[in-house]
């Protein structure tokens, strides 16, 4: 299974970008790859249920997943439900370096679900997905440190 992972320093301190990382019925407001996420169920636990529509090289991606956020640890993992892929599971993670800055990690598994395709098109698909993740991660940076 193909594995992306993304991280980028903030002068921020950590609870500024965690807000802004689990912010994510924002995202399409100062992303500009990202269509919508809409928050569709929170639960008390933590557990949230979200829609996502995101361009990818041109392409529309669309799934819903299951996201858990742990506060106290600043990670927040998801898991698609349904959607385009056939599995795609990773986390966000914010890590306080303690001098008021921190690190914004991006980390996900993907199946495409076409196993005769899968040598072809997982490199493309995880290239694709690495430079959308990075511009997510610094679309996130200027949202906090330019305010």
């Amino acid at each position: 299974m193909p594995h992306v992972e993304v991280n980028l320093p903030i002068k921020a301190p950590a609870a500024d970008a965690w807000r802004a990382v689990t912010r994510l019925e924002d995202y399409a407001d100062y992303m500009e790859n990202v269509e919508a996420v809409t928050v569709l169920g929170e639960a008390e636990d933590g557990t949230r249920t979200s829609e996502w529509s995101v361009l990818l090289k041109g392409s529309v991606l669309e799934w819903v997943e299951e996201d858990v956020l742990d506060e106290a640890g600043r990670v927040m993992t998801f898991t698609q439900v349904s959607g385009d892929l056939d599995e795609f599971t990773g986390y966000w993670r914010v890590d306080d370096q303690g001098d008021g800055t921190s690190v914004v990690v991006f980390s996900v598994d993907f199946e495409i679900g076409i196993p005769l395709l899968a040598d072809m098109l997982n490199p493309v698909a995880a290239k694709a997905l690495r430079e959308n993740s990075e511009h997510m991660l610094r679309a996130i940076e200027r949202r906090i440190t330019v305010a």
